[in-house]
């Protein structure tokens, strides 16, 4: 477990640091904690001073009542859970789409699809010559437009869990390829030099040229395709909160409104597709026939009903429940209120005030908030026209500016405002390349390191900033200085 802080330094910088590795057997929430408050305790830091907190989906993390998030609530009401913006959303979108078991389905028939084509060059250049002779052919009955960088000979794409935005883009791929895919996969199961390359392709083509992996296929293109420009925003480095808010409550939106509307229109599609690439569609007023037969099969279920409510709104309902815990509307608020902190809109006097009695009570007084009231009335007429300050862009912007200025000593009340608003967020840098750092400087040859040594050495990795700072001689200075004291010490025992 690697623990990551955020503050604002004396001169209104933003900082993440790595504060520390844990090694940690068991993942139970409370032993979680537990290590969470040595490691706070160790280096002197009050769990009271926590003003927000960030960890991944995992169910030991984000129980509602015995979860890590609650138990640290329990110790400091006001560390407000933020979803952690390292951990990769999409990621744990998909995982929770896979609860259908449908989609857990769709997914490990795409990766084995993906592999049988694209495991040999041999197979690459006959996925390319079958791209050829489509695009050929639909230029022939004029389908598509010919002309400078159209009709491109691309490749498929593999899924990977470590990477951002590869579902979607492999999904993208199949069904761009759709055609020249299941020409390879024909030419292998008629042509392939072993039983097994036959086995697998025959096995890939039949899955592949079936109504239920088609219309998961459009399905899990069109539910994707909205939550990708949320996941692209939350990967950046530097994490706009307005824009990111703004787009989770868009996203929320679009899935709702494709929840409700969006059925029609996907079958429509699924069925054209299906009737383009020869593949056989059910009834949808037939009689719905489970592979398991369960007590469902007593009810007479319909096709439809099973694609529809079974499938389609089981799988929208599984993104809006992952975005709703992640981004319940508590912190929601939270993050609209802090909104009107923003350099760049009107200030909100009310919001402000509104965000100091409801979140953090106990950091300002009722007298501090009616200080902050006549603060924010000089406030809006002395920084606003600042000629340094009236330009600041960002939150960040504007409290490294009070700083430099002697402002904050001026308005101390809104400066420690924007100190609580900044730690809130947890960006992608510092917590994933902990991670990246702990696999280059643990590796197979080196998997003897014990844990002291490994944080060790990724803390001077990670926070080059910082070790950057040492010279050398000081270094070996330090060294000799540590070499004589263990004497002195040895001796000064001796003499006991």
């Amino acid at each position: 477990m690697a623990i990551v802080v955020r503050f604002v330094d004396r001169d209104g910088h933003v900082k993440e640091r790595f504060l520390d590795l844990i090694h940690v057997k068991d993942t139970t929430s409370s032993t979680l904690k537990n290590e969470i408050m040595c490691s706070l305790s160790y280096h002197k830091l009050s769990v009271q001073d926590i003003r927000g907190q960030g960890c991944d989906g995992a169910s030991n993390m984000r129980g509602e009542w015995n979860g890590l998030q609650a138990l640290l609530l329990k110790e400091c009401p006001y560390a407000y859970y933020i979803h952690c913006f390292a951990h990769q959303l999409q990621l744990a979108l998909v995982a929770a789409s896979k609860d259908v078991t449908e989609v857990h389905k769709f997914f490990k028939t795409l990766n084995f699809i993906v592999n049988v084509i694209t495991s040999s060059s041999k197979r690459h250049d006959q996925l390319q010559d079958a791209q050829i002779a489509e695009i050929s052919h639909l230029i022939e009955v004029d389908e598509i437009e010919s002309g400078k960088g159209k009709n491109q000979i691309r490749t498929l794409q593999r899924p990977g869990d470590t990477r951002w935005s590869s579902h979607f883009k492999s999904i993208c791929s199949l069904m761009r390829l759709f055609g020249p895919s299941c020409v390879v996969l024909t030419d292998i199961a008629t042509k392939g030099c072993t039983s097994s390359q036959k086995g697998d392709a025959i096995f890939a083509l039949n899955h592949a040229m079936s109504f239920d992996f088609v219309i998961v296929l459009h399905m899990m293109k069109d539910i994707m395709g909205i939550i990708d420009k949320l996941c692209q925003s939350l990967q950046q480095k530097s994490i706009d909160i307005i824009n990111a808010l703004a787009l989770v409550s868009t996203t929320k939106i679009l899935l709702q409104k494709l929840r409700d509307e969006g059925w029609q229109s996907l079958l429509d599609q699924v069925v054209c597709f299906c009737k383009r690439s020869d593949i056989l569609v059910p009834d949808m007023n037939e009689t719905y026939k489970y592979v398991i037969r369960t007590r469902r099969d007593k009810d007479n279920i319909t096709a439809e009903h099973h694609y529809r409510v079974e499938l389609f709104i089981a799988a929208i309902d599984s993104q809006l429940q992952e975005l709703n815990s992640r981004f319940n509307e508590s912190v929601t608020e939270l993050l609209r209120l802090s909104v009107a902190l923003d350099p760049k809109k009107s200030l909100n006097v009310e919001d402000i005030c509104k965000l100091a009695t409801t979140y953090y009570p106990l950091d300002f007084t009722e007298h501090e908030i009616h200080l902050l009231k006549l603060e924010l009335r000089h406030y809006e007429l002395d920084v606003r026209n600042h000629p340094q300050l009236k330009n600041s862009s960002t939150l960040s912007e504007l409290c490294r500016g009070l700083h430099e200025t002697g402002k904050a000593g001026t308005y101390p009340l809104f400066d420690r405002w924007i100190r609580i608003i900044l730690t809130l967020p947890v960006s992608t840098a510092t917590s994933e390349r902990a991670f990246s750092a702990m696999k280059i400087v643990k590796t197979r040859l080196r998997n003897t390191m014990n844990d002291d040594f490994l944080k060790s050495c990724m803390l001077i990795n990670i926070e080059r900033e910082i070790a950057n700072t040492f010279s050398t001689n000081k270094l070996i200075d330090d060294f000799s200085y540590m070499k004589q004291r263990r004497a002195q010490l040895k001796v000064r025992k001796v003499n006991i």
